[in-house]
C-alpha cells in the first residue's frame, strides 16, 4: 500500500565522471559499497521511499553518466527533476571547479526555477584531500545550495544529503503539490538545522 505516500519526486545527481555519484546513490538505497564501481554508460534509475519529518516521499533517483559523450541524452534528464545532488571530489580539484558547468547545464535545461539543490563532497574518507570543507561551503553559499560532505565508502553523511533535500522539497510545496490546497509545514532556520545530522549539513 503506498496510500500513505505523499509525493514521488525525481532527483538527479550529477558531476563529472568518478567522482562517486553511482557510489553515493548504492550506498543509499541498497547500502552497499563496490570500490570496482564501473562508470555509468547513459543512466542507471533507483526508486526509494523515504520519510522524513514525518511525511513519505517515493524517490525516482536519475543517477547520470559524467562523461562529455553522454550529453546528447541531458535534456530528458532534467526535464520535471525537484531536486539535483551536484557531487564533487576532495581529492580532485578538477571535479569541482567543473561545478559551474554542470550549474550551467542545469539552468538551461532544467524546467523549474526553484528546484533544490545539494552540493556533496564525496570522498572524505580519503587523506589527499585538494579541497577543504570552506571552500564547498563558500561556493554552495553563493549560489543557493545546500552543502555535505559525505563518504559513500563509510556512509558519513550520506543518508543525511537526500534526507535533507527531501526535507528542502517538501518545505517548497510548488515544487511538487499540483493544486494550491494543501499546507505546507514551514520551519524556522533552528528547526531546519537539526535533524540526525550530527552537525554535517549547512543549510542556507
Amino acid at each position: 500500500m503506498e496510500d500513505d505516500v505523499l509525493t514521488t519526486l525525481k532527483i538527479l545527481i550529477i558531476g563529472e565522471s568518478g567522482v562517486g555519484k553511482s557510489s553515493l546513490l548504492l550506498r543509499f538505497t541498497d547500502d552497499t559499497f563496490d570500490p570496482e564501481q564501473t562508470a555509468t554508460i547513459g543512466v542507471d534509475f533507483k526508486v526509494k521511499t523515504i520519510s522524513v519529518e514525518g511525511n513519505k516521499a517515493k524517490l525516482a533517483i536519475w543517477d547520470t553518466a559524467g562523461q562529455e559523450r553522454f550529453r546528447t541524452l541531458t535534456p530528458s534528464y532534467y526535464r520535471g527533476a525537484q531536486g539535483v545532488i551536484l557531487v564533487y571530489d576532495v581529492t580532485r580539484r578538477e571535479t569541482f571547479t567543473k561545478l559551474e558547468n554542470w550549474l550551467n547545464e542545469l539552468e538551461t535545461y532544467c524546467t523549474r526555477n526553484d528546484l533544490v539543490k545539494m552540493l556533496v563532497g564525496n570522498k572524505i574518507d580519503r587523506e589527499n584531500h585538494e579541497m577543504d570543507r570552506a571552500e564547498g561551503l563558500k561556493f554552495a553559499r553563493k549560489h543557493s545550495m545546500l552543502f555535505i560532505e559525505a563518504s559513500a565508502k563509510t556512509k558519513d553523511g550520506v543518508q543525511c544529503a537526500f534526507e535533507e533535500l527531501v526535507e528542502k522539497i517538501i518545505q517548497t510545496p510548488g515544487l511538487w503539490q499540483s493544486d494550491t490546497h494543501g499546507r505546507s509545514v514551514t520551519l524556522s532556520d533552528e528547526d531546519a538545522g537539526g535533524g540526525g545530522c550530527g552537525g554535517y549539513c549547512s543549510l542556507l
